[in-house]
């Protein structure tokens, strides 16, 4: 018998009810089903397994095709068993159905693949009006027979008597013997459907679109199982197929819809289809695939396939609008944009996949519109937006976008309100975030995540009574324990014994210890003598440890295994209280020492009320303490914490990332940083500066290039017109394919872009610059003709108060800025606008070799591209510059294998193998009469291509042996 039949359990349980023969042919059944039972094997093969082991050729059925077995006449009955069952069937003639069932039953502990015999015991139940004993009975028997059309009835029986699971079993049974039979799989789709059974709907639909590929109806249905099964990559795969099959057969856009016949834009894949595989792509992360599909499929859609240069542009010019103006920062973009129609749900889709991807000057292109559009007929949208900038922890433009549907009461709710409190508090807008969470937690008291965020904000504001409030009530709820109230003046009260009838014997063990006992007598406030203690004891045992990890730490070096463990250990316990002291990361730029009055916030997830219950009894207990260390309104930085200077506390916790990233723990490296570079003890320029080098260290280790390009970067924003972070991202990166992907994304790109622009204006036009107070850094005055597009917020415009005189080292031209900017470009394949840069750069650095060195590898990418109407004159140019590299490289030092290598990979670019082949000889020669070897091996390799290519292999052997080997 099938397994599947097995795993249904599906027999027949026949109770039968009726008095005499009928009590005694029940009782016959139920020995003939636990024979049949102790006849089972002990492999859990199911039901009736021995017994009904039977091959399809003994039924006369159809072969899978159509192709029939030869007819048999079925199992071979013996003599006995075929004079019951004449008996049998002579009683059920007769009208008495009792005998004929007990008949039967012994016919069939005899040979229980006696097909009548199941045939007239389904009509004897039949007959007395047991429709559902009578439908077991021929499910039974139709085992025995392989037809479809009798399970495909059997189903249809089943379902209507209300037995779901016997009728999609039969509706399997149907699709073994007769896949083809697609009106069964539907039936079956639909049942299980309706019932909640979406793993065997999955299973039915995509057995129908194995018959019919990419049949939109059942696309559409299995959409909505898949999503519900979190199958997104089964889904994705399916519409990606179809969207390409129905993209290729209809290229002109418009094509018969399979239903009706009449054409249909997308013969039938419109823009609905095409918007939901763009929200499977974003939802899987896969943002960019989103851009691509949604951009090519509304393309196809207005009848426009044809024009795949739009592909080219990484910006969705072709969608743009009439006010929409953008720079000309390279050569690919001198398309001018399409101003074709765009959907406002497609645009949408653009708008999250770029807010994703970190390309907020492009995505606001698109949210602008959307935002725009009517709230109560886009309020979904408006929703997917905000919370793609909250998730992006984009505060501000996630605030605007949820302050818009918090105002109208159709589309505010509670989430929206949480989420808009939680950009304000991200924001440093305390007082307002306190204020919508007072309201929440008034709307919905049972709210406790939202007492605990607004019990924080009040830690932060410096009154933790209301924050110690909200804890005990967060406390109360989640313990069960009756509502107490938190006096200033009035001892908190705790009940000593647990009255709760339902209360466990033995009380959960960290809410005991979790929670100190407060009685009636005394006090939550503890003594200034009481404090000093507690930090005593902490800096003790700070102490203890660092003189434990100073020994361990030589040990470590040499490679000790069991030192290097519990080095680790020792420190992550040092770590771990550094970053646990809520004082050492508030807003002040400087670090005041531990009793002093809190005035920052502190960032930590809400929810772990314990810890903060003990924090802010710590702060009541020394508040007079902090108001008798100050000294009028201002607070002496402290560069101490528990014994140990900030200096070594930064070089532990550094040591720490570094041996954590060697060990795999790249992510808790990463994290631990992050969190001290918002230390207020590391407020400084210089402890900020070497914290986001650790950061870069452990990611170039790690080969995270994301964070090598978002830490130098921030190191350049903070470092105006300063030089190094640029040398420090070229370093970090290093060389590969995933280096100059990171190298040439577009962020970077226009980053990189207004830099220069602001380096020349300090150079060349002082006055057009003035100072931002908010950020600290020179930027274009509001009046300025280069202003950047979209112009200046108005915030940013009344920041700028007044033009300060700029740094020595901004009143210079720097080239250095122009040149990275060009090895950007040079790296994207824009020759011609890295050619612009690099010779603006050569303008005042005539003498580095690197500039001529990079024209020359320039203007010989220039000379190989199609659209060069002048090789000639890029080639010439080319020769030029790698002479003048040649002669001051020559001047720099040494560098005969360097120069040579170099000279003959620009013959090698042109084809001159001869001339190629004698510079990196001359290389490879000077190579070998000394120990750094530079470019030897890049020499070897490419020269032995050309004995390779020249027909001379036995030279390529001997760089083989010689320069190619390990």
């Amino acid at each position: 018998m099938d397994s599947d039949f097995e795993e249904e359990d599906v027999k027949p349980q026949i109770l039968v009810k009726s008095e005499g023969a009928d009590v005694e042919a029940a009782d016959e059944f139920e020995r003939l089903v636990q024979d049949i039972k102790l006849n089972e094997s002990t492999s859990n093969a199911g039901l009736l397994s021995k017994d009904w082991d039977f091959s399809i050729e003994d039924t006369g059925a159809s072969r899978p095709g159509g192709v029939r077995f030869r007819p048999r006449r079925g199992v071979k009955l013996s003599l006995q068993t075929e004079t019951l069952i004449g008996e049998g069937n002579q009683a059920y003639v007769n009208g008495d159905l009792a005998t004929a069932t007990k008949t039967m039953l012994e016919v069939l502990r005899i040979e229980p693949r006696a097909a009548a015999a199941w045939t007239v015991l389904a009509k004897c139940y039949e007959d007395r009006n047991e429709a559902g004993k009578a439908l077991q009975m021929r499910i039974m028997g139709a085992h025995l027979k392989g037809d479809a059309e009798e399970w495909d009835s059997l189903a249809r029986q089943s379902k209507e008597l209300g037995h779901h699971q016997q009728a999609l079993y039969c509706w399997s049974k149907v699709q073994s013997i007769d896949p083809s039979n697609v009106a069964a799989l539907w039936d079956r789709a639909m049942l299980s459907k309706e019932i909640g059974d979406m793993r065997t709907t999955r299973n039915a639909f995509l057995g129908i679109l194995d018959r019919f590929p990419h049949d939109l109806n059942i696309l559409t249905e299995i959409r909505t199982v898949l999503v519900d099964l979190g199958e997104l990559e089964t889904c994705k795969t399916l519409f990606q197929d179809a969207f390409t099959h129905y993209h290729n057969k209809f290229p002109s856009g418009v094509g018969p819809a399979a239903d009706t016949g009449v054409d249909a834009p997308g013969a039938g894949f419109g823009l609905l289809e095409i918007l939901v595989l763009a929200d499977l792509y974003n939802t899987l992360g896969e943002h960019e695939r989103a851009v691509d599909v949604t951009r090519k499929g509304v393309r196809w859609l207005q009848g426009r396939s044809a024009e795949t240069y739009w592909d080219e542009c990484t910006d969705d010019r072709e969608f743009d609008y009439d006010d929409v103006e953008r720079a000309v920062e390279e050569e690919s973009d001198d398309l001018e944009p399409g101003y074709y129609e765009l959907d406002v749900n497609a645009r949408h889709r653009l708008a999250i996949a770029r807010i994703r991807m970190g390309d907020e000057e492009e995505a606001k292109v698109h949210t602008d519109i959307v935002l725009s559009q009517d709230l109560m007929d886009y309020s979904p949208l408006f929703v997917e937006i905000a919370d793609a900038y909250f998730d992006r922890e984009l505060w501000a433009e996630a605030r605007a976008v949820y302050e818009i549907l918090g105002a109208n009461e159709t589309t505010s709710s509670v989430d929206i309100l949480i989420k808009t409190a939680a950009c304000l508090r991200n924001m440093d807008e305390l007082q307002d975030a306190a204020e919508i969470y007072e309201t929440v937690r008034k709307a919905d008291p049972t709210e406790n995540d939202v007492k605990m965020r607004l019990a924080e904000i009040y830690e932060v504001l410096n009154e933790p009574r209301k924050a110690l409030d909200l804890v005990f009530e967060v406390m109360d709820s989640r313990y069960g324990r009756r509502t107490r109230k938190c006096k200033t003046d009035a001892p908190v009260e705790e009940p000593t014994e647990m009255q709760t009838d339902n209360a466990p014997l033995i009380q959960d063990k960290t809410l005991r210890s979790g929670i100190k006992r407060v009685t009636s007598n005394a006090q939550y406030r503890l003594s200034n003598a009481e404090v000093h203690k507690m930090e005593a004891e902490r800096e003790k045992a700070a102490l203890e440890g660092y003189r434990r990890v100073k020994q361990l730490w030589p040990r470590m070096l040499a490679g000790e295994e069991e030192a290097s463990r519990e080095w680790l250990v020792e420190t992550e316990k040092l770590v771990e209280a550094f970053r646990q002291n809520r004082r050492l990361f508030s807003t002040s730029r400087v670090f005041k020492g531990v009793f002093l009055k809190r005035t920052s916030r502190v960032k930590q997830e809400a929810g772990d009320e314990k810890e903060m219950l003990s924090r802010l009894q710590f702060d009541l207990a020394h508040e007079s303490t902090a108001r008798k260390t100050r000294s009028g309104d201002k607070f002496n930085q402290v560069d101490v914490f528990r014994g140990i200077s900030l200096d070594d506390w930064l070089r532990l916790i550094i040591q720490y990332s570094f041996t954590l990233t060697q060990r795999g723990g790249y992510t808790q490296a990463d994290e631990v940083l992050r969190h001290i570079l918002v230390s207020s003890a590391y407020q400084s320029p210089v402890y900020q500066n070497a914290i986001r080098v650790g950061l870069m260290t452990c990611a170039s280790f790690a080969g995270v290039l994301a964070v090598i390009i978002e830490q130098t970067r921030k190191l350049h924003v903070g470092n105006q017109f300063n030089n190094e972070p640029l040398r420090m991202q070229a370093a970090g990166l290093g060389s590969g394919a995933a280096a100059t992907d990171s190298f040439t994304l577009q962020t970077l790109h226009k980053y990189l872009h207004r830099e220069m622009r602001l380096a020349d204006a300090a150079a060349l036009r002082p006055d057009a610059l003035v100072w931002s107070v908010q950020t600290k850094r020179f930027n274009f005055g509001p009046d300025d003709p280069e202003e950047e597009e979209g112009g200046q917020s108005t915030e940013r415009r009344k920041s700028m108060k007044k033009k300060m005189p700029l740094p020595d080292v901004a009143k210079e031209y720097n080239p250095v800025i122009v040149a990275f900017y060009a090895q950007v470009l040079l790296a994207a394949g824009s020759f011609q606008s890295a050619l612009y840069y690099f010779l603006l750069a050569f303008d005042h650095c005539e003498e580095d070799p690197m500039i001529s060195l990079c024209i020359t590898v320039a203007s010989l990418g220039r000379a190989a591209q199609r659209q060069c109407s002048n090789r000639a004159r890029f080639i010439v140019q080319a020769l030029a510059f790698i002479t003048r590299y040649r002669t001051y490289r020559a001047v720099d030092g040494d560098h005969i294998v360097e120069i040579e290598y170099n000279v003959g990979r620009t013959f090698h670019s042109l084809g001159l193998l001869s001339d190629a082949a004698r510079h990196y000889e001359l290389a490879l020669e000077a190579a070998s009469t000394r120990t750094d070897t530079g470019c030897a091996v890049e020499a070897a390799y490419n020269l032995s291509m050309i004995y390779s290519s020249t027909g001379a292999r036995h030279l390529a052997v001997d760089l083989y042996k010689r320069w190619l080997s390990i």
